[in-house]
């Protein structure tokens, strides 16, 4: 399965200072990024935007816009790269057409089992109520 480029003209990359913990690093330098792909301005083939654009993920908003931020390292470079990473994993996660679904019976014998189980279920709970006095 050969992977989709993306071409780096189509993506945004922003420098924001990261959450949490860090000292004084986190206060005075922007090394986390805010990386923003526009789904519907790119240059993906037509079947795998309708794909990314049917995904019910937090990332992508009502605009089809892919919104990414990597935090995770000290270095923008390296979180630059994790965020590249993180959006090509996205989008080969639906470059593959889904399967077309066969539909198929249950066997005769499997109907036959499912029954008997039930049959016998019934037994154990009917075994478990009440007895009645005459």
């Amino acid at each position: 399965m050969p992977t989709i480029s993306i071409p780096e003209d189509e993506i945004v990359f922003t420098a924001v200072r990261s959450q949490g913990a860090g000292g004084q690093n986190v206060n005075k330098v922007s090394s986390a990024i805010h990386l923003r792909f526009s789904i519907p301005n790119s240059s993906l083939p037509e079947a795998i935007k309708e794909r990314l654009l049917a995904l019910r993920d937090q990332r992508i908003t009502a605009e089809g816009v892919v919104v990414i931020k990597a935090q995770n390292s000290r270095s923008q470079e390296r979180n630059k790269a994790h965020a590249m990473a993180r959006l090509q994993a996205l989008i080969d996660s639906v470059s593959t057409p889904p399967k077309h679904r066969k539909p198929t019976r249950p066997t005769l014998g499997s109907q036959r089992r499912r029954l008997q189980r039930k049959t016998l279920r019934g037994e154990v709970k009917r075994m478990r109520a009440k007895v009645e006095s005459d």
